[in-house]
This record gives C-alpha cells, sequence and structure tokens, in this order.
C-alpha cells in the first residue's frame, strides 16, 4: 500500500512535469524506529530499492491540554498542527536545500570543527500543505548541544563580540524529531545529493483517514486486512490505537499556549575556559 501511493504520486508529479527526477521516496512511519528500517528510496530505472532508518515526530505532553507525545520506538501520534512537533503522513515535493550554523564541536582527537547542517524543504499538499510554515523537511539527525562561548575573532559565524557556541556533538538518528524526516550523517548526505536542484517526490504513510480508519477497526478488536487496512503489527501491539490530531482542534490551543508563554529570553553562554 505505501509502495502503491508513492509510485502513484511520483507518476502524477512526473506527468505534470513537476519532477525530472529518476527517483523517489516513502515513509511507512507505523514501522519501528531505530533498527527499522522504513524510509525507501525507489529508482526504477537503475532498478534498485533501498530501504533506511529514520527518525518520527515526538510531539509533546502538555499537561491540562493533552498528551500526544510519542515513544522513541513507535509513533501513536500524528498531526498537522504548528508547534505539535508531530509528523504528517501525505503528498510531499522536495524543495531548495539551506544550509545553517549549529555551532562548534569537538571530535576525537581533533580540532574544534563547525557543524553545518542541510536541510531539505518540503511542500506538501491537503494535510501537508502547511509544511513550510511549520518548517517542515529533511536533515542529518544531529546537533551541537551548547555549553559556552568559544572565541573565534574573524570567524563568520561569530556574534558582534567575536564568539561562537560551542558544545557537545549529538546524533538522534533514527530517533526521535520535532516532526520532520531526520537521516544518519551519511544516508542525509547521499539523498541530500540525490535531489539537490532536482525535486522529487516523497510520501510519507499513514495519511489522517488511514489513521482514523485504524483507530476505528483497532478499537472493535476487528481484522485491520480484511478491511482492507495497514499498520505494521508489532508497533500498534504497543500503541493499540494510534491517534490523528486535526489541526482545526489543536492548533488553536498550541497558539493560545504561545502568547500566554511567551519563551523567555535566553540567558548568555559562559565563556569557554
Amino acid at each position: 500500500m505505501v509502495l502503491q501511493r508513492a509510485r502513484a504520486l511520483y507518476q502524477k508529479k512526473v506527468s505534470e512535469g513537476t519532477v525530472k527526477n529518476p527517483c523517489y521516496f516513502a515513509v511507512d512511519a507505523t514501522r519501528p524506529a531505530g533498527l527499522g528500517h522504513r524510509f525507501y528510496v525507489i529508482c526504477e530505472a537503475d532498478r534498485t530499492f533501498r530501504a533506511l532508518p529514520t527518525g518520527h515526530g515526538n510531539g509533546r505532553n502538555l499537561k491540562g491540554i493533552a498528551n500526544f507525545a510519542n515513544g522513541v520506538r513507535c509513533a501513536k501520534n500524528f498531526s498537522n498542527a504548528l508547534d505539535s512537533k508531530l509528523t504528517t503522513g501525505g503528498p510531499y515535493v522536495t524543495a531548495e536545500i539551506k544550509t545553517s550554523f549549529k555551532g562548534y564541536y569537538r571530535a576525537a582527537g581533533r580540532k574544534p570543527l563547525p557543524l553545518m547542517r542541510s536541510f531539505v524543504q518540503f511542500d506538501g499538499e491537503g494535510d501537508t500543505a502547511n509544511a513550510r510554515p511549520r518548517a517542515i523537511g529533511g536533515h542529518p539527525a544531529v546537533i551541537v548541544s551548547w555549553l559556552c562561548r568559544m572565541k573565534a575573532p574573524g570567524d563568520p559565524n561569530a556574534d558582534d563580540e567575536g564568539y561562537v557556541p560551542y558544545g557537545k556533538l549529538i546524533d538522534y538518528s533514527a530517533g526521535r524529531s520535532n516532526g520532520c524526516t531526520s537521516w544518519s550523517p551519511a544516508d542525509a548526505k547521499q539523498i541530500l545529493a540525490m535531489v539537490e536542484d532536482r525535486p522529487t517526490t516523497l510520501y510519507i504513510y499513514p495519511e489522517s483517514g488511514d489513521i482514523v480508519a485504524v483507530a476505528r477497526e483497532a478499537k472493535a478488536g476487528r481484522s485491520l486486512s480484511k478491511a482492507g487496512l495497514y499498520w505494521n503489527a508489532s508497533c500498534l501491539k504497543e500503541i493499540r490505537v494510534p491517534n490523528f490530531w486535526p489541526r482545526e482542534t489543536l492548533e488553536p490551543a498550541l497558539m493560545k499556549l504561545r502568547k500566554d508563554n511567551p519563551p523567555a529570553e535566553p540567558k548568555p553562554l559562559p565563556k569557554c575556559k
């Protein structure tokens, strides 16, 4: 089902002239993370198929409002609401790639290195149409956890006082993300090279209609296959019933929360010793 829909999306965008890339992508977000290879790279012209690990949206636990947090292994909650930090299933097309500075870190036995992380923007339609305001795309699953400010005179990334953030490199490959698609650094390098200046399609399963239908059958204890539905059996046993949180109902609560609790002014980092 996942691959059939991914192929149909790709063929549609090729026929429209939107996509000319010989390869396309799919994600089965109902499969386990970690060792579960659920990001698919399909290149029919070369007759090749690759399955890679990828993360899913971690969600949030907002006491007094709602708990839509996801575990590390299986995703139970999905949404397209702004600030939900959840994955949204449906059709996407890759767009421009942006690279940004994330800070310095020290590799074993080497001088501090800058982390320049690339991000490929996704454009969606339907439930995924707000991918840009949500900053939904794909990137390597690495970040620098800042510890202090390091003196770096002349560095183009330095602040007005000549300092750059320095910290520990965190690799969260195949773990949870803020709703984006994340890959290991090695896989990300290959994927980003494939889509640079050559857009292609990405289909993420499940869509909202799939989640609602599966939840209905799961609650009733009925067979998914007999109903023509699909969810990874291992994860369904773990989560029991999946949830889709509609943007129209969840987003107003999240926007009110943001308004009532503006982020505190960040404290300046201490200088590195």
